[in-house]
């Protein structure tokens, strides 16, 4: 009788579920020869985001295609399925999966059953019942969302740009943007350099037309980097004639006005929200434990407390911070803050540890002293705050694109991205928007729709 491989099915293709799984792969490389393991990776997207390029991709200096990792290709000692974990059940070690053939059929979820699971779901976008923002807000954590916004800016140069009607025009060129994490910050800064570069080629539309705001429900923005440099990035922001808005907060969304907090009104035809991010829910239906936030409770070895068989590291993960001697004010752990750096270090330590057990061994705690933080604000413009140094400028813009290439994965990637930007800076930006390819049938339905025989008599 042939014996079963081991199966050890990683659930999400994000940071944690694409390193665990590169690592995995190296780890266990005898046992994938041998065919004693096997890796499943379950994802509803063959791609892995290299979020932090995201402002780069919206703004032009990279191409969408290199902002993404395919699955299938840096992971060929894994099995790929393409779906979303819906499910899972620990005391029976299995998972049920909504493929992707099964949306098509309307059938119910698989089930797969594991004998190590990793839970790598990763994270949703964090709404507030703002009244309008479902209906008209635009998110910015995919790759979809970063290239439809940068049609989307593009496209309202060419709204302003053909009419003299001073109410469309402000409306077209006002752009309100929604948290002042890395996300908007990055997102705001980017985009504003491309659309007022972009104003040399229309005419009729001058860069001082453009009302760029950025809304903060807190008294500061980018807190990763520290006050100062915080503080400078405001100052930056608002020498470049933005409108930057502490304390202040979305009401609302209402006839085409964003609504703020303190009392002014917007007339606008753009509205952004990068306001945070929260655990995935489907965690509620995994039968572990989670935190008042909706997080796996971990233990420093990335197992997930109280459960047997299964792990967990990143945005999901509640993991002890054992960097940090003091416990917090409540008298709990510090926790690690769930940014990409920790995701990374995090999953390469889970694959070690897991590769471990099946060999076992024991499981060695992850422990990382916090770094630092980087962030860009458009072209040659930046802070950095790295092992207690500041930075500014075109040093700390240097330092983000230097950092973030050396941590997109695969050489690949790595070579391609980096050619980008050297053939970026030969070249002009380019400025095309391809909104179309949005809805790429549109065109054929409109001439299809004009042979059809008359209705009626």
């Amino acid at each position: 009788m042939t014996k079963e491989p081991i199966r050890v099915l990683v659930a999400g293709g994000g940071y944690v579920g694409l390193y665990t799984a590169l690592r995995l792969q190296r780890r266990l490389r005898r046992e994938l020869r041998r065919g004693a393991v096997e890796i499943v990776v379950v994802s509803p997207e063959p791609y892995m985001t290299y979020q932090p390029f995201l402002p780069e991709a919206a703004a032009g200096s990279i191409s969408p295609r290199h902002v993404v990792v395919p699955l299938r290709r840096v992971l060929p000692q894994c099995r790929f399925l393409a779906g979303e974990v819906v499910a899972a059940d620990p005391a029976a070690r299995t998972v049920s999966v909504r493929t992707l053939a099964a949306e098509q059929t309307g059938a119910g979820p698989e089930t797969v059953r594991y004998d190590e699971l990793v839970l790598a779901v990763g994270s949703i976008s964090r709404t507030l019942p703002v009244p309008g923002l479902a209906e008209h807000g635009i998110g910015f954590k995919t790759v979809e969302e970063a290239i439809g916004l940068r049609n989307h800016v593009l496209e309202q140069l060419d709204i302003a740009a053909s009419t003299r009607d001073p109410q469309i025009r402000d409306a077209a060129l006002t752009f309100v943007f929604v948290g002042g994490g890395y996300a908007g910050v990055e997102a705001v800064a980017e985009l504003e350099d491309m659309a007022k570069y972009a104003c040399r080629y229309y005419p009729n539309v001058s860069p001082e037309e453009q009302k760029w705001i950025l809304v903060e429900a807190t008294g500061r923005i980018l807190p990763e980097v520290g006050l100062r440099m915080g503080e400078y990035a405001v100052r930056e922001l608002r020498g470049r004639n933005m409108d930057v808005r502490l304390d202040t907060r979305l009401d609302a969304y209402e006839d085409g006005v964003a609504v703020l907090s303190d009392g002014s009104r917007h007339r606008t035809r753009t509205l952004v929200w990068t306001a945070g991010v929260k655990p995935n829910p489907v965690l509620a239906s995994c039968g572990v434990p989670l935190d008042e936030r909706g997080r796996l409770r971990c233990s420093p070895e990335l197992r997930v407390t109280g459960v047997d068989h299964v792990w967990a590291a990143g945005d999901a993960a509640a993991v002890p911070d054992l960097s940090v001697d003091d416990p917090g004010p409540d008298g709990r752990p510090v926790l690690c803050a769930p940014n990409a750096q920790h995701a990374v270090r995090q999953a390469r330590r889970l694959a070690d540890n897991l590769a471990g057990a099946l060999r076992g061994r024991e499981a060695v705690a992850y422990r990382h002293s916090y770094a630092g933080s980087v962030a860009s604000l458009g072209l040659h413009k930046g802070v950095a705050r790295v092992y207690g140094r500041r930075l500014k400028g075109y040093p700390a813009w240097l330092m983000h694109r230097t950092y973030h290439l050396s941590r997109v994965p695969t050489v690949n990637r790595k070579a391609r991205v980096a050619a980008e930007w050297t053939l970026s800076g030969l070249f002009k930006r380019e400025i095309v928007s391809l909104g179309s390819m949005e809805h790429p049938r549109a065109e054929f339905e409109a001439a299809a729709g004009t042979d059809r025989p008359p209705q009626g008599p």
